[in-house]
């Protein structure tokens, strides 16, 4: 008698894979609609500072990002950014407006969940090398290009390769390539009048690399500013940006004897203003009594010397962020145009005042 099997035991059904989060349940988290939520990611206007907030903590508990790869160009990745800069690693670690200014992408791609490719390269014609590498093995999916010269060669590069960039510059510099600017021109002839008005009629600006198109800028806007409000009494010196640089300049500068000395000094970065105004106390001038000092990029450092230096201020962390929200712009397609972020303005403090 053949013995019947018992039946058979019903497997374990396999448990359920959790639902793939969506930007309907951050819009559903955040009480807004999927629009809103688009518009806070592509950092569009339209909603308040408080409703934006609330829908990134709503996508940061749900574990969501925007999917990147599916706006990415010929496969390539979306999720990773590209920047190369031409300066020695030592003086980059010093520089805080890069910091600053990497630091407001980073604000950004972090949103993003995206990463910062950075490398550091001796001169333009390596940056082409390094783009096309990136672009062609596919690690980015566009770059920010930084400090441009004349006839500049990453613009026919990056237009032989197809890459979408923002360029960090002057239209006038840039040949075509989305751009994004402070104006400085109109900067620099504030930082004159102001010095002027105040009575100084000796005007000296310690400048950076001559070779850079916002230093020819900043120069020319010197030139004419000063030729109109102190036409002889104007000196430019150009240097590469460092302490060491601006110190050296401002020995030779304050080192002139009677009417062939300045009373006021611009600087074309704060490290460079620091470094004058150790050496004016060196060589035992007060400052703003024998010598006034205004520096660019105003940072911390200007806060906290003595006294503090006067500076032409401008948000460098936001410009960094606009910088990325118009690259992302540019990958996605979006038709974004070239545009100035707001004007430096002058931030008066310690080190200016009138001439004795």
């Amino acid at each position: 008698m053949t013995t019947p099997s018992p039946p058979p035991t019903p497997s374990t059904p396999p448990a359920p894979s959790a639902p793939r989060v969506t930007i309907k349940d951050v819009a559903a988290r955040a009480g807004v609609s999927k629009g809103a939520v688009s518009l806070a990611f592509n950092h569009k206007p339209g909603l308040s500072d408080a409703t934006r907030d609330r829908i990134f903590a709503a996508a940061r508990e749900l574990g969501w990002a925007p999917n990147l790869t599916a706006r990415s160009l010929a496969g390539q990745r979306a999720d990773v950014v590209g920047l190369a800069i031409c300066r020695p690693a030592k003086l980059l670690g010093l520089e805080p407006f890069y910091m600053e200014f990497v630091s407001g992408v980073e604000s950004v791609l972090s949103e993003r969940s995206c990463s910062l490719l950075l490398r550091l390269v001796r001169n333009p014609e390596e940056e082409v090398g390094i783009q096309d590498a990136w672009w062609r093995g596919k690690q980015v999916g566009g770059s920010i290009l930084v400090d441009f010269r004349a006839d500049d060669p990453r613009v026919a590069g990056v237009r032989r390769l197809g890459m979408p960039v923002v360029a960090v510059g002057h239209p006038s510099l840039t040949g075509g390539l989305t751009s994004v600017w402070t104006d400085d021109a109109t900067a620099m002839a504030e930082a004159v009048r102001y010095l002027a008005a105040l009575g100084h009629r000796r005007i000296a600006r310690v400048g950076g690399a001559a070779a850079l198109g916002h230093t020819s800028i900043r120069t020319a806007a010197f030139d004419e500013a000063a030729g109109a409000l102190v036409p002889a009494g104007a000196w430019q010196v150009a240097t590469d940006f460092s302490g060491e640089a601006g110190a050296r300049a401002t020995r030779s500068l304050l080192s002139a004897s009677g009417g062939d000395r300045p009373t006021a000094i611009v600087y074309d970065n704060d490290i460079m203003a620091v470094a004058g105004l150790s050496v004016a106390a060196e060589m035992g001038l007060s400052v703003p009594g024998d010598v006034s000092l205004l520096a660019w990029d105003d940072s911390q450092l200007c806060r906290l010397t003595h006294p503090t230096l006067s500076a032409m201020s401008h948000d460098v962390h936001g410009f960094g962020a606009e910088v990325a929200r118009t690259l992302f712009g540019v990958i996605a397609g979006d038709g974004v145009e070239s545009h100035p972020v707001p004007t430096p303005v002058l931030t008066p403090r310690g080190s200016t005042a009138p001439p004795r």
